[in-house]
């Protein structure tokens, strides 16, 4: 099929992927006009490609606020455990198509675009993917979203809103160029910005001695994070979660005073240098300044959450004041070291801001936190060098050793006198330059540890963690990485997934994939395979008009394409 074909072919389909209704469609089409004319202030005369998608984005946004509230009101109403999953990457996709398909409007949405003459897939293709990932972690923690929002689950995200993401890649006489992903360039009409949630963040200072073994962090440099929240629509069940990013802002962005002098540059040095925390996902750390930036954009993080998580916890329908009950109503999971610093700040704040005892606070903060590890390369594992965080977080870095020493006096109770033990488990490590072993800081302060595949989690109970295996086996187990089939089969090949439900006689595998299992019976059915192999050739005609239109390099459809996915195998997540 030749691009011209395949065009015309494609201008035929009325609604292709679904009939629907009527007063939907005119419905949609009179929010649609609303949100041209009255927020892009537009009309079809003028308005310009990326006008339409605006008035398609709100019109879909739309659909989501009132589930998002009422999700909000459920929660605060029942006040059920609620789930924190922290990372220092999401790799969420373009939310468009994803959001139609699991409101339930995708049918009505084509229906009304065309009778408006517009074309869906050339509006979705103007969205920018929000790449704030670098790959398999990132995408995990997206699929996680989607699927407890799926499963109907009190979970939030919280990460870092990145003005640049993942780099943009063009490919220049044969050769990668990476670029700056501007996502923001054009805005983003999935979020909305909540500055009442404003949070300072503090770096820097000294610790002070406050009298009665009291410890207190004075004389701090503070930046403020604000929240930018996306709503994480369930698949057709109302459930609407929530992902919030914090954005760096400094407390005071303008000095006016220098300015006037002709100063201009230093006049918004101090902005710029508190900004730059959440500037660009994983800046070069090869020099001391990337270095910093790092550690900073993973506190920057942490305490900006944890302040968020407490907040919520006390102001829910039935919050408590006292922190005692704080696991019963708050499981926050670790997506990797990144996060790690969550565990000191919130001893932190529960010795020091609230006067908790240590061991009182030291078992709240263990059965909050559980730990996903990704990585079986020792020389991988993240660690911060002590005179680094002496400077950065000097009181975080004194309950660190704190942690460490109480740990090892714990273990040498179990192995009297294995000091070799003791030197292999310490989460300070001395050899060279003295360093936090944050891997070891999680597990230490984790009631759980979990491995990304059985293999992986073998090795880190047999190799990499064994030491630690050995005093905690019940804190180990295994939860295999899972993709969303909604995004990864429903949405990417619609026409696999018609052939899959025709099969199957209903649409259960979309929220249960086990049901796939029941395909193996059609193995050997001709008139299945048939039409299998059928989809296929429609899909790689399909891909070889795409390099045609974008590329301009034509392909054989019948050629056999032979693709390399980065990313360890993964199972499918409900």
């Amino acid at each position: 099929m030749s691009l011209d074909e395949y065009e015309l072919e494609k201008r035929k389909q009325i609604s292709v992927r679904g009939i629907a209704e009527v007063e939907n469609v005119a419905n949609l089409k009179t929010a649609f006009n609303r949100h041209l004319h009255f927020d892009l202030v537009k009309d079809r005369n003028v308005a310009t490609p990326r006008d339409f998608y605006l008035a398609l984005a709100k019109t879909v946004w739309d659909h989501l606020c009132s589930r998002w509230i009422r999700t909000q009101q459920a929660y605060f109403r029942d006040d059920p455990k609620r789930v924190y999953y922290l990372s220092l990457e999401f790799y969420m996709g373009r939310t468009l198509t994803n959001t139609m398909m699991n409101v339930d409007i995708t049918a009505a949405i084509d229906e009304a675009l065309y009778q408006m003459g517009l074309d869906i897939e050339e509006l979705e293709e103007i969205e920018t993917d929000a790449g704030l990932g670098n790959g398999g972690l990132g995408r995990l923690a997206a699929c996680f979203l989607d699927s407890m929002a799926t499963l109907g689950l009190a979970a939030y995200g919280y990460g870092i809103r990145y003005d640049y993401g993942i780099f943009e890649q063009t490919i220049q006489n044969g050769w990668q160029v990476e670029e700056p992903d501007e996502w923001l360039r054009y805005g983003n009409p999935w979020e909305k910005g909540r500055p009442e949630y404003c949070y300072p963040v503090n770096f820097y200072g000294q610790v002070e001695d406050a009298g009665n073994g009291k410890r207190k962090w004075v004389n701090s440099e503070a930046v403020f994070a604000m929240p930018y929240d996306t709503p994480i629509p369930g698949y057709r069940n109302n459930t609407c979660n929530t992902l919030r990013l914090w954005s760096a802002k400094a407390p005071s962005g303008f000095d006016l005073k220098i300015f006037n002098t002709g100063a201009y540059i230093d006049a918004v040095f101090g902005r710029n240098t508190a900004e730059n925390i959440s500037r660009v996902l994983y800046p070069n750390d090869n020099f001391f300044e990337g270095k910093e930036l790092r550690l900073k954009q993973e506190y920057f993080l942490v305490a900006a959450t944890l302040q968020d998580i407490i907040r919520r916890y006390r102001v829910a329908d039935h919050g408590q004041r006292s922190l005692d009950n704080f696991p019963n109503k708050v499981a926050i999971q670790l997506n990797d070291t990144h996060p790690s610093l969550a565990i000191p700040e919130l001893m932190r704040i529960l010795v020091d801001v609230e006067g908790m005892e240590w061991e009182k606070a030291w078992n709240i903060s263990c059965a909050t936190f559980a730990y996903t590890n990704h990585t079986v390369l020792p020389e991988a594992l993240e660690r911060w060098p002590c005179s680094m965080l002496e400077n950065i977080l000097p009181r975080h870095l004194e309950i660190i050793y704190r942690i460490n020493q109480e740990f090892l006096d714990l273990m040498l109770t179990k192995w009297p006198g294995d000091m070799d033990r003791l030197r292999r488990m310490s989460m300070i490590e001395e050899d060279g330059e003295k360093r936090v072993n944050m891997a070891y800081l999680c597990i230490v302060g984790s009631h759980a540890v979990n491995g990304v595949s059985e293999v992986h989690t073998e090795i880190i109970k047999n190799d990499v963690f064994h030491d630690f295996y050995e005093m905690w086996p019940e804190k180990f187990q295994n939860k295999t990485n899972g993709i969303t089939p909604r995004r990864w089969l429903l949405l990417c090949n619609p026409s696999l997934s018609d052939a899959i439900m025709d099969a199957l006689g209903d649409d259960k595998w979309i929220t249960n994939f086990e049901k796939l299992k029941d395909l193996a019976a059609l193995a050997n059915n001709i008139q299945f395979l048939q039409n299998l192999m059928r989809i296929k050739r429609e899909n790689k005609a399909k891909f070889a008009s795409y390099m045609e239109q974008h590329y301009k390099i034509k392909i054989d459809p019948s050629t056999l394409f032979d693709f390399q996915v980065s990313c360890a195998c993964f199972e499918v997540a409900g």
